[in-house]
């Protein structure tokens, strides 16, 4: 996990301007670094750039399909942290290669800035870290001042150190790997987007535990949702009762076993079996492997509460849901109205 109180010292920071290559706009390189005189704005540019990273548990790592030697931002990296006299040499070259990439017409142009932070806490372990960031969105500010004994007001161009468009850490280590690397986009979600992660930096998420949980839970949500229906005649409600116990499963324990998971949960031997099978289909259609056991991953299960969705809809009329004792609520059927009805059974109504 990233401690962004621990990033204390912003020792260097270029900034260049790239443009967006298809529609002929400039890239803008700057002859050497920006000198860090004022306290406040390094703080203020420290905020800017580290605050999105807050807790951040989620970690990344370059790689290439032929060799990782080729991932172009790996390399301009590896020399910085072999000699900071390389640094302002190869963010020009970072800023270089973004240019390369911003060739997509949805591509917005903007201030590219590579910092340089000397120390810094991350999953327990002092590292350096390059930091790359680019704003790509400009807000409109008010000024109000005072002239000549009344006030005035004006307005102003610029950034919101709130909001921070896209950035990248990288810290040196685990470098045979491709580092560890933690990755903000915040601006688009669309197809447009993937050239920050995919084609500028060539990153791909880390087989750890982070990764491990979230295959699993995306798994188990996708065997209760898909599989069983299809194998069972099973009701929503037992669904529901299945997702909800799949997540007491992962906020509890401390590591998965698939073994343990598949009797708590699922309990019925042939449900099990199914279970197991369906974990080598899983993986071979997603193309990607967990082990069966793991440690479980805090973060991950936090981020991916929204996959267990204990709620029944009724046509579009009610909502059901459903957060404890399957007991407490039965289905039926009234030949009256020819309908599906629930019966729910409770204590105290508040």
């Amino acid at each position: 996990m990233i401690h962004v109180s621990e990033f204390k010292d912003l020792e260097s920071l270029s900034i260049h301007k790239v443009g967006n290559a298809s529609q002929e706009e400039a890239l803008i390189c700057s002859q050497e670094p920006l000198e860090l005189k004022d306290e406040a704005i390094s703080q203020l540019l420290l905020t800017y750039f580290i605050q999105p990273f807050t807790n951040s548990a989620e970690y990344f790592r370059f790689y290439h399909e032929a060799d990782l030697q080729l991932n172009e931002i790996f390399q301009y990296c590896r020399r910085i942290f072999e000699n900071r006299d390389n640094f302002h040499e190869q963010s020009v070259n970072i800023a270089k290669h973004l240019y390369k990439h911003s060739t997509h017409p949805k591509i917005k142009g903007g201030e590219l800035y590579i910092a340089y932070f000397s120390k810094c806490l991350v999953d327990g372990e002092d590292v350096e870290a390059i930091g790359i960031f680019k704003s790509e969105s400009r807000d409109t500010y008010l000024k109000v001042f005072l002239a000549n004994d009344n006030y005035q007001v004006d307005y102003e161009d610029g950034i919101n150190i709130n909001k921070l468009d896209k950035g990248c850490l990288i810290f040196n280590t685990e470098e045979e790997n491709g580092y560890k690397v933690s990755v903000v986009d915040s601006i688009s979600k669309q197809n447009e987007a993937v050239y920050w992660k995919d084609a500028f930096l060539q990153v791909q998420r880390r087989e750890d535990s982070y990764h491990q949980t979230e295959l699993a839970v995306n798994m188990c949500k996708k065997f209760i949702n898909d599989k069983l229906p299809d194998q069972y005649e099973i009701s929503r409600v037992d669904q529901v009762d299945l997702l909800n116990k799949s997540a007491t499963y992962f906020k509890e324990k401390e590591q998965f076993d698939l073994d343990d998971f598949a009797q708590e949960v699922l309990g019925n031997p042939e449900a099990i079996q199914s279970f197991k099978e369906y974990k080598q289909t899983f993986q071979q259609e997603f193309q990607q492997e967990f082990p069966d056991e793991f440690d479980i991953s805090s973060p991950a299960v936090k981020k991916q509460q929204k996959v267990f969705k204990s709620v029944v809809k009724l046509d579009r009329n009610f909502h059901i849901y459903i957060h404890g004792n399957r007991e407490m609520i039965e289905r039926g059927f009234d030949e009256a109205t020819n309908l599906y009805y629930y019966k729910l059974m409770f204590e105290n109504e508040t």
